[in-house]
Formats: C-alpha cells, sequence, structure tokens
C-alpha cells in the first residue's frame, strides 16, 4: 500500500489484501466429493464425529464453522501445553483442506501428517519427530475465537492487566505497518527480520534467537525480562507480568514483537493478519517450493482461542497423524505432486 492513503482507502485496500489472501485454499461453501468437485446436495460435517468419518472414509466435505481444529503432542491434555493461556486453532476452512489432503495422499500417509503441520506453520519439519495429533472439537458455551491480529493481542493483554504504558501505541503502530506494507517478494519472515533483526537464514535453519544471528538488543531484551516460555513450565500471565514490570529497554517494535514470540508461541512464521504461512511448497500447489511466490504460500485461516482440558470441551475427536521418517520429506521442497 501506498503511505498516503486515507484512513478509508487504507482500511478498504487492507480488507481486499486479507479477503483476497483468503481465497487461497478456501473451498466451496457446500460438501465436496471425493476429487474436490462441488456436491450442493450433500450436508456439510458438522460434528467431529462425522469428520473423522469423513477422514477414515477419505471423503471431502465442506465442514461447519462451528468446528476447529488444533495439532498438539500425542498424550498432551490440554489444546496447548498449559502455561498457554490461549490456543492456536484452525478455522473449518483448514480442516476441508486436511480432507483434501488426505483424499489425496491416503497412500502417502507423511504427506498428509507433515502436509498439516505445515499447513498450521510449523518449521523445522525436516526432522520433526515428536508424535503428533489433529484435535477437532467444539467450543464450550461463551467462548469466542478470535482473529490473532497484533491489535487483537495488545486489546487482550490491557483486558488482562489493565491500560499500561508496557505496550505503546507508537509502537504498537510500526509494528503492525512493518507486516503490512511488505513488498510482492517478501514475506513475513523478511518482516520479522527487519522488525527483530535476527537474520532470515538462520531462523529457517533452526537456531534460537540470539546477538550471533543478529537479533536487536530490544528484542533479545525482552526474551530476556518476559523470562521462561511456556513451553519451559512457565505461564503466559506470568511471562508477559515480567515483561512489563522488568524490561527496561526500549519498547519500540522490536520489544513487543519479542514478548509475543517468548510469551504466546507468535514465532517468526506468524502473520499477524489471522492467516497462516510457510516457506515449504503449499501442499495445494504443484510447484517446487521455491517457484511458487508467496501469495501461494499463505495458507488457511487461524484464530486463537482460550486454552482448555480436552475433557472440558463438549465435543471432540483425536486423529493421530502419520508423520512418516525424519529426514525422508524431500516433498517440502520438490513439492506434493511429484
Amino acid at each position: 500500500m501506498k503511505r498516503r492513503q486515507s484512513c478509508g482507502s487504507r482500511a478498504r485496500a487492507l480488507a481486499a489484501l486479507v479477503a483476497g489472501l483468503l481465497l487461497l485454499g478456501a473451498p466451496s461453501a457446500n460438501s465436496l466429493a471425493r476429487d474436490g468437485t462441488g456436491d450442493p446436495t450433500g450436508p456439510c460435517v458438522s460434528t467431529p464425529a462425522e469428520y473423522r468419518a469423513a477422514w477414515e472414509a477419505r471423503e471431502v466435505r465442506c465442514v461447519a464453522p462451528s468446528l476447529f481444529g488444533t495439532t498438539h503432542a500425542r498424550g498432551q491434555t490440554s489444546l496447548y501445553p498449559s502455561g498457554f493461556r490461549y490456543a492456536w486453532a484452525g478455522s473449518s476452512t483448514n480442516l476441508e483442506q486436511y480432507l483434501k489432503l488426505r483424499a489425496r495422499y491416503g497412500d502417502q500417509p507423511a504427506k498428509v501428517g507433515i502436509g498439516v503441520l505445515s499447513y498450521v506453520g510449523y518449521p523445522g519439519l525436516e526432522d520433526w519427530s515428536t508424535p503428533t495429533d489433529l484435535e477437532v472439537y467444539t467450543l464450550p458455551a461463551g467462548v469466542r475465537a478470535q482473529v490473532p491480529a497484533f491489535e487483537t493481542w495488545f486489546r487482550l493483554l490491557d483486558e488482562e492487566f489493565g491500560t499500561t504504558r508496557a505496550y505503546p501505541l507508537a509502537a504498537q503502530r510500526d509494528l503492525v505497518v512493518a507486516y503490512s506494507r511488505l513488498n510482492r517478494d517478501e514475506d513475513v519472515v523478511g518482516a520479522f527480520e527487519k522488525v527483530t533483526g535476527c537474520r532470515r537464514d538462520a531462523l529457517l535453519a533452526g537456531e534460537a534467537p540470539s546477538a550471533e544471528i543478529g537479533c536487536n538488543r530490544s528484542f533479545l531484551g525482552a526474551l530476556a525480562a518476559a523470562g521462561p516460555s511456556p513451553y519451559d513450565g512457565a505461564s503466559s500471565s506470568a511471562c508477559f507480568a515480567n515483561f512489563q514490570t522488568r524490561y527496561r529497554g526500549d519498547r519500540d517494535a522490536s520489544a513487543l514483537r519479542g514478548v509475543l514470540y517468548q510469551c504466546q508461541d507468535a514465532g517468526f512464521l506468524n502473520t499477524g493478519v489471522g492467516l497462516g504461512y510457510n516457506t515449504y511448497a503449499n501442499p495445494f500447489v504443484c510447484r517446487p517450493a521455491d517457484r511458487q511466490s508467496v501469495r501461494e504460500r499463505y495458507t488457511g485461516r487461524e484464530f486463537i482461542l482460550p486454552n482448555a482440558l480436552l475433557t472440558t470441551l463438549p465435543s471432540r475427536v483425536d486423529i493421530p497423524l502419520d508423520l512418516g521418517t525424519p529426514g525422508q520429506r524431500d516433498f517440502l521442497q520438490t513439492g506434493y505432486c511429484r
């Protein structure tokens, strides 16, 4: 977008961009036949049990928007590890795409399982070995899913901790602008590098943030002040509270990006607009990853919702994903259709 658009023009342009990106991988609202063609007479999947039946039968069906999907480590008792305040969830659009993967590559199960994780936005999939399941579920009464835009996160933090000076509006603005004004060939990993200084090649190679890979002082200071991640046994609430009271550096866009990274799993592939993204080959584009455009590597719609024990969900099914053998996933780069 151009810098000098009016507020209304900017809003309309951003809405058009997001709407266009959502069309990438958004199936018809009608049910779909096994070959992916429309079948307006068939019903949509509306319960987790029906979704599992369609998965097992390798049927491609439309999915009701009341269903959500979250991937988690096998044996985990909550949607996300217990310290996280919010869990990430895939939309019914994503669930429809997973049925397409299952129908198309059911005889090559690693393409299905790894394809789901890639669509969700997992990095480091060449060697991913943690047994992982897909949970399909409905939400408890009164619980609503929210679009994980950067603005949403800071509103939620204000609601939890009160309006503070921990997240200055100017820094929020700079963060949003950095992600909303990408050049045609620039992606969200590039935006993360621009904001934090952390080198793209090192992040994609699996290196942790550090000064050695170029991460700047504000970003690293935010990580240190926030303390351990919920992945390391802490809690999101304590992590955010630590940043709020302990951080002494500039509260700029890099620091804000750091606290979201550390406390709520908003990694370097996070788009900040409610769409998934990955640098791997999109499973539904029949070209190698390096021949797919940035636009083609955006995936489905994602949401956040309060983390919950699986036993508290009104209805759910657990679908084990077959991930094949680590190190034997060339399709992540060469493409799924080969």
